[in-house]
């Protein structure tokens, strides 16, 4: 068992919060729980989940990691809609990595009940 933080800055042991995602113990209840897996499955490599948890009809063939990549943080700015009552959501969120972050709007929706990741945009800076 892992009692290490959870990537996802949320503050519970990585095997009681995203690991369970990951595994396929539990499935993310909600458009932000997924988007929180899915940053933690970035941290680790885990090619995988990011495939499964992604929209088929967007879904990329494969991805290819960056090994000088070091991801730093997350912080989640908004979320719309995304909870069990809801077919789809938003989540607004920046991730940080070792030289910057990246700012993005993504988009979730319901297949087969299960929470996938759809697609996303890059919200302007706003100074």
């Amino acid at each position: 068992m892992t009692t290490r933080t959870c990537p996802c800055g949320l503050p519970r042991p990585y095997d009681a919060c995203c690991g369970r995602f990951h595994t396929g113990a539990a499935a993310a209840p909600t458009a932000e729980l997924l988007m929180r897996s899915r940053y933690s499955a970035f941290v680790r490599g885990d090619a995988g989940y990011l495939l499964r948890t992604w929209h088929p009809r967007t879904r990329p063939g494969r991805l290819d990691f960056d090994p000088r990549m070091r991801w730093t943080g997350l912080e989640i700015l908004d979320s719309t809609e995304g909870s069990a009552f809801h077919d789809r959501g938003t989540v607004t969120f920046r991730a940080s990595y070792r030289g910057g972050s990246l700012h993005e709007r993504s988009r979730f929706e319901r297949v087969a009940g299960a929470w996938v990741y759809v697609d996303g945009d890059f919200p302007e800076a706003r100074d």
